[in-house]
């Protein structure tokens, strides 16, 4: 057993936390840099029939299909979260999030015959579509 001091125990928790937050700056920082001239496409669906699994899947199968457009970087398809706060919006059926280059990218990707499919076949399905475009500060 050692024969540690409280001095050399507070010490050496000292060490461990700074070099822990270390690495957690670092990632956070790595983070930020790859976040640099990313175009953020955050899309919002609200079905017209919310409780209808068929066309929850439909849409979901849809956007499958769309996330083959080559100008996506990456994506994500979400429900709501099981959270509850004032501040939080969760009557959308599906989000549809994608990552792109650039304005150019997203702009491509606005006139991609896979895109234009997707609206044509699928636009049945939702009553309301809201989009939030984001860019660098």
């Amino acid at each position: 057993m050692s024969n540690q001091t409280r001095r050399d125990f507070i010490s050496n928790t000292g060490k461990v936390a700074i070099a822990g937050s270390t690495g957690i700056f670092a990632t956070n920082n790595f983070t930020g840099t790859m976040a640099k001239s990313m175009f953020i496409h955050h899309v919002y669906f609200w079905l017209k029939n919310p409780s209808g699994e068929t066309d929850r899947q439909k849409l979901i199968e849809g956007l499958q299909k769309l996330s083959k457009v080559k100008t996506i970087k990456s994506f994500h398809i979400g429900k709501p979260a099981d959270t509850n706060r004032d501040v939080i919006d969760t009557s959308y059926s599906i989000s549809w999030m994608l990552i792109f280059d650039d304005k150019a990218a997203e702009e491509s990707y606005q006139t991609d015959p896979i895109h234009l499919n997707f609206v044509e076949t699928c636009k049945d399905l939702w009553q309301k579509v809201v989009v939030y475009d984001s860019v660098d500060i």
